[in-house]
């Protein structure tokens, strides 16, 4: 079964071997291979929102529930990501910056994880997340530094114009959607 303690020293020893994605990746690949010892090892999800499992200027790693068709808005992370899905699906779509437009940002591409599956993100990346089901989706999200102290950007939805990135404002859009999924019981 999935141990908390053990992943988290595994993403430590791996994160001091190996100070590029590399490493992490493959302990989230073989954590995330069985998704159902995951959701043993946590708990099956309750509600949206954001569980601090380790955070240390070098690492950070989540346990990051997105809820019921919950979008959040265009972001960067400025540090590698590596993203691990347990249950139900997150949907990322990857943007880039347009040259002289301020910092506005366009669509670049996408990427769909289902349970069971991983994907690393570079440090420049700059991506939005849509969980598209009727249901909440639980993904371990681990990132090669300090995740609540970096600072970051983040992008208007309608607009597409770069901002400070709001702590606050992200933990409203969890709390708004477990306001929804109450709401639905």
């Amino acid at each position: 079964m999935f141990d908390k303690e053990q992943f988290i020293a595994e993403c430590r020893a791996a994160r001091a071997a190996d100070p590029s994605h590399k490493a992490v990746r493959e302990v989230v690949a073989r954590a995330v291979s069985d998704p159902a010892s995951v959701l043993r090892g946590l708990g099956e999800p309750k509600r949206a929102g954001v569980e601090k499992l380790y955070h240390d200027r070098d690492l950070t790693i989540l346990n990051l529930v997105w809820g019921p068709h919950m979008t959040i808005m265009p972001h960067d992370h400025r540090m590698w990501a590596v993203i691990g899905i347990y249950t139900g699906r997150e949907d990322n779509i990857f943007w880039r910056r347009c040259e002289g437009e301020g910092g506005r940002i366009e669509a670049a591409g996408a990427k769909d994880l289902g349970a069971g599956q991983v994907a690393p993100l570079g440090r420049d990346v700059i991506h939005s997340v849509t969980n598209p089901l009727p249901r909440l989706t639980g993904a371990l999200h681990v990132y090669g530094g300090d995740f609540f102290g970096e600072p970051r950007s983040e992008w208007d939805p309608e607009a597409l114009r770069e901002e400070a990135y709001s702590v606050e404002r992200a933990l409203k859009l969890f709390e708004d959607s477990n306001r929804w999924l109450h709401a639905a019981e």
